[in-house]
C-alpha cells in the first residue's frame, strides 16, 4: 500500500511544497466565502499555495491552477453528553490535526466538544489519503502536511505586526516601596500640585503625588512636574491616571525611561485608594465607558437598546459582522454600503465574474473580499433562524433569550480588513478608529479599483461650489471640488438648554475646584437647522491671496451643492481636540429629521453685479535682501487709525495692528482681530506694511521676479512635472489638475479613477469641474438622476439630481472619543428600522436618531 501511495503522489510531488517563513497558511477561512473546517464541506488547503477554499470553490482553484493536491480539514462540533461523561476531556482523533487553529467562539467550550480530521485529496478525482499516514506517505509529503497542520493561522501570523513594540516589565514592580503617608486619590477632579495643570497627569506610585508630564510616549504636553518630582526622589514608577482599567493602565519608569508593565498595579493603586474595577465599566461586548459618567453609561443604553424586548431577524440581509476586537468601525460601514443597491449590483451581482477573473492569490484582490463579504451579507447563508425542536429545548433550559444570538453567528471581515487596512498605519492596528474616516478610506480604495468599470461610489459623489471673496475689493472667484460627505458643525452656543448647560459648567468647575464628585452631566440639545445654519454661514479664509490687490487680505468662504448625490453623508461634528491632542467626543443631541430638503442649497454660480477675481498666481517670493518695493514711492493706503489704536491697546504690536485693519479692508477692529489671530504666527507679523505697486493692477505678464503671474487655465508646470515623472501622460496630469483645482494629491487619486479613454468615449462620461460660463448652467439641469453627458472631459462622474432626501440609515458611536468605545448602526429596511451590533441583527424599538455620529440619507424621486 505504501508504494501505492508513494507512485500515486509521484507526478504531483514537484507542486507539493513545504511552508516557509513567511507563507501564510489559511486554514480557517475560504478565500471566496466564509466556509471553515467547521463548516458542513470544510476546508481544502492548496498544497502549494497555502490558500484555502470551501467545497463550491475548490474546483475553480484546480481549474485555473491545476494543482490537484489540497488538504481536507474538517472539525466536528458536537455537544456534550449528559450525565458522567458530560465532564470528559473533548476527545481528538489526530492529536496534532488542526494545532493551533483556534476555536470557534460562537461555542461554549464548557458545552460541546470537537473532533478534527485530515486528508489528502487529489484532484479531478477526488482520491482520499486519510492523515496521518507517516508510514505510507513520502518523506516530503508528511513534511509539509505535519507543517501545515502545525503553522499558525494566516491571520494570526499578522496580528503582531498591527501591534507597537512589546512593553517590558518593571524591575521595579515587584519590589516597589510605598510611603504610609495616608493619601487618597478621590475618583475626579485631579490636577498638578504644582502648577494646577488638569491634563496629562501621573500619578507617583510611590508617595501618591499628581503631577503633570510634559515628555512621556504619548505626546502629550505639560511643565515636567512628574520628571522633577523623580530627580528629587528617586521613585520611579508613575501611571498616568485617565488611563487606569481594568485591564491595566499606563505605566512609565523614569529609572528605565520607558513604558513599562507592572503585574502589581491593582495592588499598588489601591494602597491610594483606587478601586480599577471602579474607575471603568466593561461592557458584555468587550467595550468600555465610564462608570462615572452616568450619561455615557445612558448613551450607551439608549443607542443599544438596552432594557428593550428585541426580536432577532434572520435571512438576506440580516446578516451580523463579528467583532475582531475594536472593529465594529469596519462592520457598521459595511453594514451600510451593502444595503444600497449600488454596491449590491456592482459586488454581488458580479459574484461569478469577479471569482472567475480573480488573480491566483484571491485573499489580495480588492473585488473579490468586497463580493466576498457582500454574498455573505446578503445571501441569507450565514443567518438562519434556529430549528423548532432547538427552540424547545432552549426554552426547557429557560435559554431562549441566548439562543436568539447564539444562532447568529455572523461572518467575520478579517480577510477584508487586513487587505484594505495593509500599510496603513492607524486601520491596521487593533485599536479602535473613527468610522467616518474609514468610510472616506474605503470610498477612495473603491474608486481606484473601479477604473474603467462600474463605481458604486458614483453614488456618493457631488460637486461643491466655493465662493470666495476679498474683503476689500469685493471681488469673488468661484471653484468646484468633489466631495463624498458632509461635515456639520454643532454650535454649543444654538443649545436650546444653554441655561442648564452653564449651571452644569460651574458646578462641575466648583466640583473640580474642592475635590467634590461631579455633578450629573448635562447634554447639550440642538436644533439640526442650527447646524444647517452654521454649515452655510461664510468662513474665514486663513491666507487668503488677494489677486486683485496681489497681496494677502481677509477673505470669506461660502459653500453650495453644485450638483447633488443619489446618496447623502452627513456627519455631525461630535469630536474635538483636548489639551494631550486625544480626540474627545461632546456630549450632545441633534433633532435630525427624516426627511429633508436642501434645494435652497443650490449653487447659483456667478451673479449679476458681482466683479471676478483676477485670475492671478501669487508672486514668488524672494529672500529678504531683494525687497525694495517700499510704500516710500506711493501714497499712504487709507487705514483706519482708530482701529489701530484699539487693537494696539490689547498689547500687539502696530505695525501688525495696521497691516490687520488694511487687509480686512477697514471692516472694523473684530474683523482685524481675526486677522491677527490668524496670522500672528507669522516671521514678518510685526514687519511694517509692504505693498507691491499698484500701478498696473490688471493682469500682468511683466518679467519682475516679483510680479504676479496669470493662470491662462493651466495648471503649475512643476505639479505637471511631478505627475509626469511618476510615468503618467502630460495631457492626463494637466487634466487631472485641472480637475482638482490643481491639489497635487486629489490629482493623483483623479488620474487613478479615472484612466486614459478615447475623447469620444470620455465626452459621454465626465463632468466638468473648471468654473466657467456653463458649468453652474449645466449643474442646474437636473431633471433626472443620471450622469451629466453636458460635461467636459476633466472633471469627475456626479449623479445630479433634486436635493430632497429621506433618512435611511445612521452609525451611531458610543464612548468618550473616537479611540475608544463601539459603533452600532441602524438601518431602515422593508419599511422597518434594523439595529446591527456586531453579530446581532434584531428589529429596533426606538432607534437613536438624535445620538447618531453618521446619517445616510437617500434621494426621493423627483415625482
Amino acid at each position: 500500500m505504501a508504494a501505492d501511495l508513494g507512485e500515486l503522489l509521484v507526478p504531483y510531488m514537484p507542486t507539493i511544497r513545504v511552508p516557509r517563513t513567511g507563507d501564510r497558511v489559511f486554514k480557517s477561512e475560504c478565500a471566496f466565502s466564509f466556509d471553515s473546517p467547521e463548516s458542513e464541506g470544510g476546508l481544502y488547503v492548496c498544497m502549494n499555495t497555502f490558500l484555502g477554499f470551501g467545497r463550491e470553490h475548490v474546483e475553480r482553484h484546480y481549474r485555473k491552477t491545476g494543482q490537484s493536491v489540497y488538504m481536507h480539514l474538517k472539525r466536528h462540533v458536537k455537544e456534550k453528553a449528559t450525565g458522567a461523561a458530560g465532564g470528559a476531556i473533548p476527545r481528538r482523533r489526530n492529536g496534532k490535526v488542526f494545532l493551533d487553529l483556534e476555536l470557534n467562539r460562537d461555542f461554549n467550550g464548557e458545552d460541546y466538544e470537537y473532533e478534527d480530521e485530515a486528508k489528502l485529496v487529489i484532484f479531478p478525482d477526488h482520491f482520499e489519503i486519510p492523515l496521518p499516514n507517516i508510514e505510507e506517505l513520502p518523506a516530503l509529503v508528511t513534511i509539509a502536511c505535519d507543517a501545515v497542520l502545525n503553522a499558525p493561522s494566516a491571520f494570526k501570523k499578522q496580528e503582531p505586526e498591527s501591534w507597537e513594540e512589546e512593553i517590558q516589565v518593571s524591575r521595579h514592580a515587584r519590589s516597589l516601596r510605598q510611603l504610609d503617608n495616608g493619601v487618597r486619590i478621590p475618583p475626579s477632579g485631579w490636577k498638578c500640585q504644582k502648577c494646577e495643570m488638569r491634563e496629562n497627569l501621573w500619578l507617583n506610585l510611590t508617595d501618591g503625588a499628581v503631577l503633570c508630564g510634559k515628555w512621556f510616549f504619548d505626546g502629550s504636553g505639560g511643565n515636567g512636574h512628574a520628571l522633577e518630582h523623580y530627580r528629587e526622589t528617586s521613585y520611579p514608577l508613575a501611571v498616568k491616571l485617565d488611563t487606569i482599567t481594568p485591564d491595566g493602565a499606563d505605566v512609565y519608569s523614569f529609572e528605565e525611561e520607558e513604558a513599562v508593565l507592572d503585574p502589581h498595579i491593582s495592588e499598588h493603586l489601591s494602597h491610594f485608594g483606587i478601586d480599577m474595577l471602579q474607575m471603568q465599566k466593561k461592557t458584555e461586548n468587550g467595550h468600555h465607558t465610564d462608570n462615572n459618567s452616568r450619561p455615557r453609561v445612558s448613551e450607551w443604553e439608549v443607542i443599544q437598546e438596552a432594557g428593550m424586548k428585541l426580536k432577532a431577524v434572520f435571512g438576506s440581509g440580516y446578516t451580523g459582522i463579528k467583532n475582531l476586537g475594536n472593529s465594529c468601525y469596519v462592520g457598521t460601514v459595511m453594514q451600510v454600503l451593502f444595503s444600497i443597491p449600488d454596491f449590491q449590483r456592482m459586488y454581488v451581482g458580479n459574484l461569478q465574474r469577479i471569482f472567475d477573473n480573480s488573480p491566483l492569490d484571491p485573499s489580495q484582490d480588492f473585488a473579490t473580499q468586497m463580493a466576498k463579504l457582500g454574498h455573505g451579507l446578503l445571501s441569507g447563508q450565514y443567518s438562519k433562524p434556529p430549528m423548532k425542536s432547538e427552540l424547545i429545548e432552549q426554552v426547557m433550559k429557560e435559554e431562549y433569550k441566548v439562543l436568539n444570538w447564539h444562532q447568529q453567528k455572523g461572518v467575520s471581515p478579517r480577510m477584508l480588513k487586513a487587505l484594505v487596512s495593509r500599510g496603513h498605519p492607524e486601520f491596521s492596528s487593533n485599536r479602535q478608529q473613527d468610522a467616518h474616516e474609514f468610510f472616506l478610506y474605503l470610498i477612495n480604495l473603491v474608486e481606484r479599483n473601479s477604473a474603467g468599470s462600474e463605481n458604486p461610489s458614483d453614488v456618493f459623489r457631488f460637486l461643491v461650489e466655493e465662493r470666495v471673496q476679498c474683503c476689500q475689493s469685493r471681488r469673488v472667484r468661484y471653484t468646484q471640488r468633489v466631495d463624498y460627505c458632509i461635515q456639520l458643525p454643532a454650535p454649543i452656543e444654538a443649545a436650546t438648554n444653554r441655561e442648564e448647560l452653564l449651571a452644569y459648567e460651574a458646578k462641575r468647575r466648583d466640583a473640580e475646584e474642592n475635590m467634590r464628585a461631579p455633578p450629573e452631566p448635562v447634554r447639550a440639545r440642538i436644533p439640526f437647522t442650527a447646524c444647517l445654519q452654521a454649515f452655510t454661514e461664510p468662513e474665514n479664509v486663513p491666507d487668503f491671496w488677494s489677486s486683485a490687490l496681489q497681496a494677502k487680505s481677509a477673505g470669506v468662504k461660502t459653500s453650495r451643492f453644485a450638483s447633488f448625490p443619489e446618496y447623502l453623508v452627513l456627519q455631525i461634528k461630535k469630536f474635538t481636540f483636548g489639551v494631550d491632542w486625544v480626540p474627545k467626543k461632546l456630549d450632545l443631541a441633534i433633532d435630525v429629521p427624516d426627511f429633508l430638503d436642501l434645494s435652497r442649497l443650490r449653487a447659483t454660480g456667478l451673479q449679476a453685479g458681482e466683479e471676478e477675481l483676477p485670475d492671478l498666481m501669487p508672486p514668488i517670493v524672494l529672500p529678504e535682501d531683494t525687497r525694495d518695493n517700499s510704500m516710500s514711492s506711493m501714497d499712504s493706503p487709507e487705514i483706519d487709525e482708530a482701529a489701530v489704536m484699539q487693537l494696539a491697546e490689547m498689547g500687539f504690536p502696530v505695525e501688525a495692528c495696521r497691516k490687520a485693519v488694511y487687509y480686512t479692508g477697514n471692516m472694523g477692529p473684530e474683523m482685524a482681530f481675526n486677522w491677527i489671530i490668524a496670522h500672528m504666527e507669522e516671521p514678518d507679523f510685526a514687519e511694517p506694511l509692504t505693498l507691491p505697486s499698484m500701478m498696473d493692477p490688471g493682469p500682468s505678464t511683466s518679467d519682475s521676479p516679483m510680479g504676479a503671474t496669470p493662470l491662462v487655465n493651466s495648471p503649475p508646470e512643476e505639479s505637471v512635472a511631478i505627475l509626469t515623472s511618476m510615468g503618467f501622460p502630460r495631457t492626463h496630469s494637466i487634466q487631472a489638475l485641472k480637475a482638482t483645482n490643481n491639489n497635487l494629491e486629489r490629482a493623483l487619486d483623479w488620474i487613478f479613477t479615472h484612466p486614459e479613454e478615447e475623447e469620444s468615449d470620455a465626452l459621454s462620461d465626465m463632468a466638468d469641474t473648471e468654473p466657467n460660463d456653463n458649468a453652474f448652467s449645466n449643474a442646474n439641469s437636473h431633471s433626472d438622476s443620471t450622469l451629466s453627458p453636458e460635461r467636459d472631459t476633466s472633471g469627475p462622474r456626479v449623479k445630479d439630481g433634486p436635493g430632497r432626501y429621506e433618512l435611511f440609515a445612521l452609525i451611531s458611536h458610543m464612548g468618550a472619543s473616537t479611540m475608544s468605545g463601539h459603533y452600532v448602526c441602524h438601518i431602515k429596511k422593508e419599511g422597518r428600522w434594523v439595529i446591527y451590533n456586531d453579530h446581532k441583527v434584531s428589529l429596533s424599538e426606538r432607534p437613536p436618531k438624535d445620538l447618531g455620529y453618521i446619517y445616510f440619507y437617500h434621494r426621493l424621486s423627483s415625482s
